[in-house]
Parts: C-alpha cells; sequence; structure tokens
C-alpha cells in the first residue's frame, strides 16, 4: 500500500511538472522548461511501475526523457572530451545483435519448414508496404532529401527486435513471430541495399555494395557471434553439429570479407587482416567467452539472458539520445511532421499487414503476427547505416523518432489484443470459463 501511493504520488508530480513547463513554454521561456520536462518523464516512466497495465511503457517513457534531455541539451550528448559520440551507434548496434543471437539457435528456422506460407507472407508483405508506404509518404510531404531518405531507409530495413515482444503479448503465433524476423533480418544484406538504391537513389548517393558490407558487419556478424555464444554456453548440440555449424559460419565471415576485394580493391595483406580481425571478434571470442563464462555462472541462463537485456535496452536508448542530440536543429524544423507521418508510417504497417494475412485467410494469431512484424521495423540498424552514410543528423532522423513511436503503439496493440484471446486458443477458453463462473 506505501509503494502504491509513492506510485501515484510520482504520477501526480508528473502531471503538475508537465503544466508548469508548459505555462514556461506559452510564456516563451522553453529553456527554463528543460528540467521540468525531462523531471516530468521520469517521474511518469517512475509511476507507471506501479501499475500492471501500464508497466510496459515504462522503457518507452524513460527514452522520452532521454530525447528530452537531448533535445535541451544537445552537447552533453555529442562529444566527450573531444570523442564523439556518434562513433558509438555501430558498437552499440553489434552488441544489440549479439545479443539476439545468442537466445537464438539454427532451430528456431525450423519455423519456415513448419509455417512456410506464414513465413513467406510475412517477410514479402513487410519488404513491400513498408517501403512503398515510406516513398509515398517522402513525395506527400515533401521532406528534405536526405530527412526522405531516412524515411524510405527506415521502411527498407528488416522488422524490428520488439515486434517479437509485442507477439508475445499479443497473444499472436511467436514462433512465426521470430522466425519472420530473423528471415527477414537475414535477407536485409541483399534486400535493404537494392530497395534503397532504387527508392531512395534520386534523394542521396546509394552504394549498394558498400551498404550490403555494413548491414553484414552491423547485424549477420555479430548474430553468428550470437549463434556461436549460445552453442558452447549451452553445450547441448552433438561435435558433428557443432563443427558443421563452425564451418559455415567461417565461412560467412571469409566471404563478407571478400567484399572489399571487389568494391575497394584492398591488396592480399589487407584481406588477411580483415579476415583476422573478423575470426577473433566474431568467431574466436564469443566461443571462449561462452566457456568462461558458462564455468563462472555454473551454466545459469537466467543471469546471462538478463545481462545480454539490459544490454540491449540500454544500447537503444543511447543510440537514439545520440542520434535527437545530433539532428536536434534539424528535428526543431520538420520534427511535427516527422513525428505524424511516422504514426503514418507505423499504423499503415500495421493495418495492411494484418489485412494481408486475412485476405489470405492465415488465423487470427497469423494475422497479428503479421501486423507486428510489418509495422515494426529495426531502427537500430536503419540509424547504424545512417552513421556509416555520415549522415546521422539528417538521414537518421526518422529511425530517431520511429523508434519509440513504434513501441508506444506496439504496447497499446498488443495490450488491446492480450484482452481478446484468438478465437479457438486455450487462452479463449480458460477466459470464457472465467466469465462463466
Amino acid at each position: 500500500m506505501r509503494f502504491k501511493l509513492l506510485y501515484n504520488i510520482l504520477l501526480g508530480v508528473s502531471i503538475l511538472l508537465f503544466v508548469i513547463a508548459l505555462v514556461l513554454i506559452l510564456q516563451g521561456r522553453i529553456a527554463m522548461s528543460g528540467p521540468l520536462v525531462i523531471g516530468a518523464f521520469v517521474c511518469l516512466a517512475l509511476g507507471f511501475r506501479g501499475f500492471p497495465a501500464l508497466k510496459s511503457f515504462s522503457y518507452t517513457i524513460s527514452i522520452f526523457a532521454a530525447v528530452a534531455a537531448s533535445m535541451y541539451y544537445p552537447q552533453l550528448f555529442s562529444v566527450w572530451g573531444g570523442f564523439k559520440l556518434s562513433l558509438l551507434i555501430v558498437p552499440l548496434l553489434q552488441i544489440i545483435m549479439f545479443g539476439m543471437g545468442s537466445q537464438m539457435s539454427l532451430n528456431d528456422f525450423t519455423g519456415v519448414i513448419k509455417m512456410p506460407k506464414g513465413v513467406i507472407i510475412g517477410v514479402t508483405i513487410h519488404y513491400i508496404v513498408m517501403p512503398l508506404t515510406a516513398v509515398a509518404i517522402s513525395h506527400i510531404f515533401k521532406f528534405p532529401n536526405e530527412v526522405a531518405a531516412g524515411i524510405i531507409l527506415i521502411g527498407c530495413v528488416p522488422s524490428g527486435l520488439a515486434s517479437n515482444v509485442m507477439s508475445y503479448i499479443g497473444r499472436a503465433n511467436l514462433p512465426l513471430a521470430v522466425t519472420i524476423g530473423a528471415c527477414s533480418t537475414l535477407l536485409a544484406p541483399f534486400v535493404t541495399p537494392f530497395l534503397m538504391k532504387i527508392l531512395a537513389g534520386t534523394f542521396i548517393e546509394v552504394s549498394v555494395w558498400n551498404m550490403m558490407l555494413d548491414i553484414l558487419n552491423m547485424i549477420i556478424l555479430p548474430i553468428i557471434a550470437g549463434f556461436i555464444f549460445n552453442m558452447f554456453y549451452n553445450a547441448s548440440d552433438s561435435r558433428k553439429a557443432v563443427t558443421i555449424q563452425l564451418i559455415a559460419y567461417a565461412v560467412i565471415i571469409i566471404l563478407t570479407n571478400m567484399i572489399p576485394l571487389f568494391t575497394k580493391h584492398i591488396d592480399s595483406y589487407a584481406f588477411g587482416m580483415g579476415v583476422g580481425k573478423s575470426m577473433l571478434w566474431f568467431f574466436v571470442l564469443p566461443m571462449v567467452g561462452a566457456i568462461v563464462l558458462r564455468f563462472i555462472l555454473k551454466g545459469d541462463r537466467t543471469v546471462i539472458k538478463s545481462i545480454l537485456s539490459s544490454f540491449s535496452t540500454i544500447g537503444i536508448a543511447v543510440i537514439i539520445t545520440i542520434i535527437t542530440a545530433a539532428g536536434r536543429d534539424s528535428l526543431l524544423t520538420v520534427g511535427a511532421l516527422l513525428l505524424i507521418t511516422s504514426l503514418l508510417h507505423n499504423f499503415t504497417g500495421y493495418a495492411v499487414g494484418y489485412g494481408a494475412a486475412w485476405l489470405f485467410r492465415m488465423p487470427e494469431q497469423d494475422r497479428r503476427t503479421v501486423a507486428f512484424e510489418c509495422g515494426m521495423q529495426n531502427g537500430g540498424l536503419a540509424s547504424g547505416l545512417a552513421m556509416t552514410m555520415n549522415k546521422v543528423a539528417t538521414v537518421g532522423l526518422a529511425p530517431a523518432v520511429f523508434g519509440p513511436l513504434m513501441n508506444i503503439t506496439g504496447s497499446i496493440l498488443a495490450s488491446w489484443w492480450r484482452g481478446r484471446p484468438p478465437k479457438g486458443t486455450v487462452a479463449e477458453v480458460i477466459d470464457k470459463e472465467a466469465e462463466t463462473v
């Protein structure tokens, strides 16, 4: 009861701070409203944690607090001691993708065999609806070229990591969600550069091979490192299966490093150094780290999962904050319109994804899954690509706005669906029995 009162007080304080901040903004004293806005979001995030129905929004509200801080005080999130914080975006994304891979194995791809129709429809709809919607938005609302390219970029990347969480909360088909997300991610090095070249080539210069290499380095190789970590930490595969997988992963790493041979015309020494570096980071270290941590933690999966999840959530927040600070001036110019169009983009993905699944007569659970996998994008990858283009302050704006928004809309939709179990499922039967009692 005492903590319940504390959570209510925090919510009350947040409302009060928002009101005072609004008065100051209307009076033109915008700078003075900064601490109040940041404090209001912090109190709101903490207050939400005391209510089961609102708890899932706490993390997203925390991101809003970080975004508010970066908008009011961008200098704090731009450079530290001469070091540009934007250089952290790619390593943080790699850590996030490593965390994703460490929670998966090749068994997660058996869904392609068990549910081929759902996977094909989900991946196809995802890579058609979101890119074309992004192109339409860019032309209709006439954004500046590089901002428009960022909108198209967020439409061309694979489905976001949060979509699996929303599928779980919304009582969708979680195995199908994991498989669609994994397949769209593995296709990204080939599909995303191709779509960007065709759809955004008139807005900015797009190098297909360079973007392919960036995606391989940012998501595929870290995911492979996660696979290797998972394989050695759990130690559940046979020696033959381990050997086959390691050979396959080593080949992928070598092939990735062969791309610069043709695009950048590097010599054999540079190629060898690249292969050696990649093998160390994405092959040897995950293997050694898994063995050492397995010994220290005695194979406890809960602890290691908690650690990796924490790194992922913090990493996403830091990436969004850095991009917001870098693109603050542009956001002040097109921020409101970008907010509206991001919502339009997001809602279109949900609606068309669900509708397409309905047209193909997929079960209700699968429709919800396709809706989430279509409407929720990998904003982290889009941010990383914007960074490699050296356009994080313009191309990176749409991913920075879309990321927090899709978490809010996804949470709302998942919560609404959670109260409406799909027909014929165990959850629906239990709910009906409860209503009868």
